[in-house]
C-alpha cells in the first residue's frame, strides 16, 4: 500500500507498505509504549494505534518526527525504486532503505525487505577512521561478517581485530569499534530483535 508522493524528491519515493508494522517494531525494539510515543509525538493513542494498524496514514511532519524519537533517519520510512511485486520479497540493490545510526563515517541500508521479521539484516560500510566514540549496548543478539577490510572491536573489556571472512556475535554486551584502516569496512549484521 503507498500512502504518499513526496513530489519534492526525484524519483518515485513512496512510503514502505509495511510503515505501521516497521513503527511498531522501532518502538518496541526502544521499549516504549504506545502511550510514551504518542505522548512524545503529542498525538492520541488511537490515532498511533491506527498508525501502527495501517488505518490512518501520518504526514510527512509526523514522520519527520517519529524518525526523530525514535532514532533513525526519515528514509527509514521511504522506499526508492520498489517494484510491487517484489515487495516484500526482494531488496534490489538501488532500492535498499538506508538506516541506522548517524555515526560520521557509518553507512547503513536494510537488506530485509522490511521490519516485521523476528530478525534484521543489516549492511554496513565503515569509512576509513571512523568510530563510535560512545561504547553501546543494545538488547539484542546480533552475528556479524566481514565482507571485506578490517575492524577493530571491543566487546565488554575484550579487544578483537576481525577481517574479510571472520565473524562475531553480541548478546546485549557493551561494544565499540573503530576503523584505524585505509580501506573501507563492509559488514553484514542480522540483528534480533530489529532495533533499526
Amino acid at each position: 500500500m503507498v500512502f504518499f508522493h513526496e513530489a519534492t524528491m526525484p524519483g518515485s519515493r513512496v512510503t514502505v507498505a509495511t510503515l505501521g508494522a516497521d513503527i511498531r517494531a522501532l518502538r518496541k525494539a526502544r521499549r516504549m509504549t504506545l502511550m510514551d510515543l504518542a505522548e512524545a509525538l503529542n498525538r492520541s493513542v488511537g490515532w498511533l494505534s491506527q498508525v501502527e494498524r495501517d488505518k490512518s496514514h501520518p504526514a510527512i511532519a509526523d514522520l519527520g518526527r517519529m524518525a526523530e524519537i525514535l532514532d533513525v533517519s526519515i528514509s527509514s520510512f521511504l522506499q526508492v525504486g520498489a517494484i510491487p511485486e517484489e515487495e516484500g520479497i526482494v531488496v534490489r540493490a538501488g532500492a535498499r532503505r538506508p538506516i541506522g545510526s548517524r555515526t560520521e563515517g557509518l553507512t547503513e541500508a536494510l537488506l530485509s525487505p522490511d521490519l516485521t521479521d523476528d530478525f534484521e539484516v543489516i549492511h554496513s560500510t565503515f569509512a576509513p577512521g571512523s568510530k563510535l566514540d560512545e561504547p553501546l549496548t543494545r538488547p539484542t543478539q546480533e552475528v556479524c561478517y566481514i565482507v571485506s577490510g578490517s575492524f577493530d572491536i571491543k566487546i565488554d573489556d575484550k579487544a578483537f581485530t576481525v577481517a574479510a571472512g571472520d565473524s562475531f556475535r553480541l548478546r546485549g554486551e557493551r561494544f565499540s569499534w573503530k576503523n584505524p584502516y585505509d580501506t573501507p569496512c563492509e559488514i553484514i549484521w542480522v540483528i534480533s530483535p530489529p532495533v533499526y
